[in-house]
């Protein structure tokens, strides 16, 4: 199996403490075909290639699955030895290069248990995890994460902004047994927190004391009317008066016009409508609160972060633009083995991947005087 064939690189590189169940970096050429099983599910699904792309850092480090067919969707997975999460930090990362300046497609990975038939995938099948960026026009630039719970998927209830330019990013997870989580990008942080406060896994601890009233008596007014406040004798006047420096027209006629009558304009005398002025309530109690009481439909759960049957590695989005790259994908226990395999993949050939870019830019404007844009 690809993955055992790799562990021991993996392990003289990263921590000893370290399990890495599965690692993908598409180093040995076509051979990924062995290890990659493309769904049969539709029969139009697009096709895979692996390519560096147009510009690059290194020319074979940085080659990965390719998405090669615009509106189409893509479904193709890997497998690799079964295990649960169980008491274990769970870290799962990739990278993303969207080189064709997508409008609209997903960029994520999907974790299935074990029992998915790959050649059946589709897009209802059963996952545990969802993660990664999603984009479509100016709307949807996000960041998904998306687990499953009792059979129910469940999103993210904070937004995460992906990026949406032409470079590779590097997308990490990471899901630890005390149900706390984090999500970085070219290994910065950029979310974290609970799953139990992010995701709405479980009912509510408290809810509303049904039997609870505000009383009668309560008084929610911070300001009332000044009782010894009267309208000044002088305040009510017309709204509108007729204009004192109109005159009338020279032709005009009362036996054909009717009889004159000047044009109204504003009153600037009017002042509106009279209100007494405010004073505070003496009798103010504040905005009374709705008492809560413990829900009893709550039940805590401190396993939500647990997969007992994670097995498989997914790519099932839909892509209008086609030229999507994915690479140097991760599932492992060590977040500081996943910080130093994107150092030492990502992190070593993004800087020429963006000079090369450049590179090939200014060639396009010398040839067609043209600027592309960014």
């Amino acid at each position: 199996m690809h993955v055992l064939r790799s562990l021991a690189i993996i392990l003289s590189v990263f921590s000893v403490h370290a399990t890495v169940y599965f690692q993908e970096q598409f180093l040995d050429g076509d051979a990924w075909n062995t290890r990659w099983l493309n769904s049969k599910h539709k029969t139009d699904y697009g096709e895979w290639k692996l390519t560096a792309g147009s510009f690059y850092g290194d020319a074979e480090k940085d080659k990965g699955l390719q998405t090669s067919q615009d509106a189409r969707f893509y479904a193709v997975s890997a497998r690799f030895e079964p295990f649960s999460n169980e008491g274990k930090t769970l870290v799962v990362q990739f990278t993303v290069k969207h080189e064709q300046k997508i409008d609209c497609g997903g960029g994520y990975v999907k974790v299935f248990p074990s029992t998915l038939d790959q050649a059946e995938m589709h897009g209802d099948s059963q996952y545990y995890i969802m993660f990664g960026p999603d984009i479509c026009g100016y709307s949807t630039k996000k960041v998904h994460v998306i687990f499953n719970y009792k059979g129910k998927n469940h999103l993210i209830k904070k937004e995460i902004k992906c990026k949406d330019d032409e470079l590779t990013h590097l997308y990490t997870l990471i899901l630890n047994p005390d149900q706390t989580y984090e999500v970085k990008i070219d290994n910065e942080k950029v979310e974290s927190g609970t799953l139990e406060e992010d995701w709405d896994f479980l009912p509510s601890k408290k809810i509303s004391d049904p039997e609870a009233k505000k009383p009668e008596d309560w008084d929610d007014r911070p300001k009332i009317d000044d009782a010894d406040d009267t309208k000044p004798e002088d305040w009510d006047v017309a709204e509108n008066i007729p204009d004192p420096d109109a005159k009338k027209p020279s032709d005009w006629e009362e036996d054909m016009d009717g009889e004159w009558e000047p044009p109204m304009i504003p009153n600037p005398e009017y002042k509106g409508e009279w209100k007494p002025r405010q004073i505070d309530n003496p009798n103010y109690k504040g905005v009374w609160v709705h008492p809560e009481i413990d829900n009893p439909e709550y039940t805590a759960d401190s396993t939500i972060y647990k997969f007992d049957d994670i097995g498989i590695l997914g790519l099932d989005l839909w892509q209008v633009k086609s030229g999507t790259i994915f690479d140097n994908f991760l599932i492992t226990d060590d977040v500081k083995a996943a910080e130093q395999f994107g150092a030492e993949t990502w992190g070593v050939t993004k800087v020429k991947m963006a000079g090369d870019k450049d590179n090939l830019e200014n060639a396009f404007h010398r040839y067609t005087g043209i600027y592309k844009e960014n």
